[in-house]
């Protein structure tokens, strides 16, 4: 049997990094959709990221995108943080915005175009330093559309020297996370497609550096969770990109896809001992046509479900069903705790956390919405590129 009151303790501990750059305004290839009481600087990022993590309990860390979060005084923004009761989490990169990498960024053939790339990486690793945060996330949109326009050989190459110079960089208690994509925007060779070539990148550079899963960027019919078990059997999974996808890299909320799938993960998680601070929970997702901050408070609580579900799997039946060779018996014990209603068990969570029940209702019975609609008004609203 299940122990609900560990349940409970455990899932008081979660933490989900919520995205500053989900809280501006993005869109598809085609237009991006503005919409009132966005934010217009990081502060005001930070300031709705609060709010997320008040309603919920469970988003206490907010990552920086740069330059799209540049500021003259990072510890002035870090204890800007602090005072809004969150704090600084993951610094991401940005090699894929500037003219310079339309041949690639790191994996780039020439020289001038790589230290370009790598000050850059560098000087995110600097504002991690004035930050406090412990992760480096790295995603690069190198790669080729056609047959003989590079050496593939050669750009893995670059890539190792650049990595490892910034893995050199790092101090104490900081990381490097690797994130990879299968396609989009180089349609021939990406250079880092797969979980296998980050993690093969991350085993040579050492201890500092781990892969992250972004559930979005894998081909259809993926088994997600088992790259997730291998990553937590070698000790190389440093964090998750929570979104969801139908067809590509399509960045919506998690679990509105495929619940079921971000159940599986999470119980691979649980099963393998990735539930700690060391596996980072991070969203990334791009609300095109939704409110911002409801968005991503229903994320949040989206996740909230699936660990539910997944802490609630009955594992001393599942691992007798498992070695008596029962497939009926043991799929039932997984459908059993996925189809169980976790929500009355998280209302109580929350009231236990001295919460709301409800963060939605919470939040829209708050008037924060309608304060930031009145209040920033003017300005540039943040967005895609900035």
């Amino acid at each position: 049997m299940t122990d609900v009151a560990a349940v409970k303790a455990a899932l008081k501990t979660q933490a989900i990094e919520t995205p500053s750059w989900a809280y501006g305004n993005s869109g598809t290839r085609f237009k991006v959709f503005a919409q009132a009481g966005v934010p217009r600087d990081p502060f005001e990022k930070l300031a709705d990221a609060a709010k997320v993590h008040e309603f919920t309990g469970v988003a206490p860390t907010v990552a920086l995108h740069i330059p799209w979060d540049r500021v003259e005084d990072y510890a002035a923004l870090a204890k800007f943080a602090e005072e809004h009761g969150v704090r600084l989490g993951a610094i991401n990169s940005n090699t894929f915005q500037d003219d310079d990498y339309k041949l690639g960024s790191v994996c780039h053939p020439d020289a001038a175009v790589r230290r370009k790339a790598v000050d850059h990486l560098l000087e995110c690793v600097d504002i991690m330093d004035a930050t406090g945060s412990r992760d480096l996330k790295l995603w690069f949109a190198d790669g080729t559309n056609y047959p003989g326009q590079d050496d593939i050989r050669a750009r893995q190459d670059r890539l190792a020297e650049a990595l490892a110079e910034v893995y050199e960089r790092l101090g104490d208690g900081q990381r490097m996370l690797l994130e990879y994509k299968f396609f989009e925007p180089a349609f021939y060779t990406t250079d880092v497609p797969d979980w296998g070539t980050a993690y093969a990148h991350c085993l040579k550079l050492g201890p500092k550096a781990q892969v992250v899963v972004d559930t979005g960027h894998h081909a259809p019919g993926t088994n997600i969770e088992f790259i997730v078990a291998t990553l937590l059997r070698e000790g190389k999974l440093g964090g998750f990109d929570f979104n969801s996808r139908f067809y590509a890299d399509d960045d919506l909320m998690v679990g509105a896809a495929d619940p079921f799938q971000l159940f599986r993960i999470m119980y691979e998680v649980v099963r393998g001992g990735g539930f700690t601070p060391d596996v980072a929970f991070m969203l990334d997702q791009c609300h095109n046509i939704e409110a911002k901050v409801p968005a991503i408070i229903r994320s949040v609580m989206n996740v909230q479900e699936a660990t539910a579900k997944a802490l609630l799997v009955d594992r001393e039946a599942l691992a007798a069903a498992q070695a008596s060779g029962d497939v009926l018996g043991a799929n039932g014990v997984v459908m059993d705790a996925f189809n169980t209603d976790v929500r009355p068990l998280l209302r109580e969570v929350r009231e236990e956390m001295g919460l709301a029940p409800e963060p939605m209702a919470a939040y829209a019975q708050s008037g924060w919405a309608e304060r930031i609609v009145a209040e920033r008004v003017g300005g540039e609203q943040a967005g895609w590129g900035a």
